[in-house]
């Protein structure tokens, strides 16, 4: 069954605000409960699934916590049910045996009791106990909503939410697609963020390379303050600013990238790449870890997917800059400071990123 998940921005007032951190401190102290009790139950060789520790937390959740009366219990449910999936991830090996939550870590709580718990209006979405509160924007998907996140994120909230049993008219927001669609090779790279076969080129704004004198400006003001103090938490708060604005500029960046992209192409070719073998080299790594190659051909991989557009993966060593795109004749060298790709062969010339670009496009 296809799920589709859109993260929005949500716009509360300042009751709405401490009622949702008052949801994520009830999550957070369920889930610790629950991991206590589960412990507990190793050390006696009991094994405690989350239904005993559910009962267990709400025979005595009144008595030790009589401050969640007025919460929604939606978010003590779903937090021990979400300790139940990590102890069985970690009986399965796929992952760490978790660990306790604190109040400096990630504020969020899961709000749904299934379907139809939460409801969505336009720019409105009512969350139990707390009522409506406005988002930035509507929901694109039309379905079944099944599960609904809360989460703060630089002290903004988020509402992640899960759609399943699309309609038809799910695509009803974007522009009409073009009609002259045509097979895209695609050359990613740090100074421009993907050139394409047909001449289009989507520049990189590097934003870490943009904001690293503020960055570290913000991360030398922090650590000249006495941790737990009001300007220490104050000088946190701007680094998690700083933070959060370089990663909005580069997501955007590949959005608004792969989205023309994928509009304008029948069929796309892209490289594949080898993203932890690249950040070896220590010249590279930087600016390839502000560039985030593996994160943009992730995002154009998905939206592809959902389109029905078949995706051409070159083998890894395929030699796609050194390969003349008119004779296939390939160089035996060829260096970084190299731009203009010239043949000795057949004296064929052109920039070296489109000269990949279109030896990726697929037949």
């Amino acid at each position: 069954m296809a799920l589709r998940t859109q993260k929005i921005a949500l716009n509360p007032n300042k009751k709405q605000s401490t009622q949702m951190s008052q949801h994520a401190g009830y999550a957070r102290v369920a889930f610790n409960f629950g991991l206590s009790s589960f412990k507990v139950g190793l050390d006696q060789d009991e094994w405690r699934s989350h239904v005993d520790i559910k009962r267990e937390f709400n025979a005595v959740k009144y008595d030790k916590f009589d401050w969640c009366k007025d919460l929604s219990q939606n978010a003590s449910k779903n937090a021990i049910h979400n300790l139940g999936d990590a102890v069985t991830r970690w009986k399965k090996g796929q992952n760490k045996f978790p660990v306790y939550k604190n109040r400096s870590g990630k504020c969020s709580y899961q709000a749904d009791n299934g379907y139809g718990t939460v409801e969505v209006h336009k720019k409105r979405i009512n969350l139990p106990k707390i009522g409506w509160i406005r988002m930035r924007e509507e929901l694109r998907w039309t379905g079944e909503i099944t599960k609904v996140v809360v989460s703060k994120h630089n002290d903004k909230w988020y509402a992640s939410i899960t759609v399943r049993r699309l309609d038809s008219n799910n695509y009803k927001h974007q522009p009409v697609l073009f009609d002259d669609k045509q097979p895209i090779g695609i050359d990613v790279g740090i100074n421009t963020l993907a050139t394409c076969s047909n001449g289009d080129t989507y520049d990189n704004p590097r934003p870490l390379k943009r904001y690293e004198r503020k960055l570290a400006r913000a991360n030398r003001r922090l650590s000249r303050r006495q941790k737990g103090s009001q300007n220490w938490y104050k000088a946190k708060s701007m680094l998690s600013s700083v933070h959060a604005r370089i990663a909005n500029i580069r997501e955007d960046a590949h959005h608004q990238a792969t989205i023309r992209i994928v509009r304008k192409a029948s069929a796309i070719g892209i490289e594949t790449l080898k993203v932890t073998n690249m950040l070896k080299n220590r010249k590279l790594a930087k600016a390839l870890s502000d560039s985030a190659l593996g994160g943009f051909l992730s995002k154009l991989k998905y939206k592809a997917d959902r389109r029905g557009i078949p995706i051409d993966e070159a083998p890894q060593f395929f030699a796609s800059s050194k390969t003349c795109s008119n004779c296939g004749h390939k160089k035996a060298d060829l260096t970084l400071s190299e731009r203009t790709y010239h043949c000795s062969e057949c004296g064929f010339e052109c920039d070296r990123d489109l000269n990949a670009a279109i030896n990726l496009c697929p037949a």
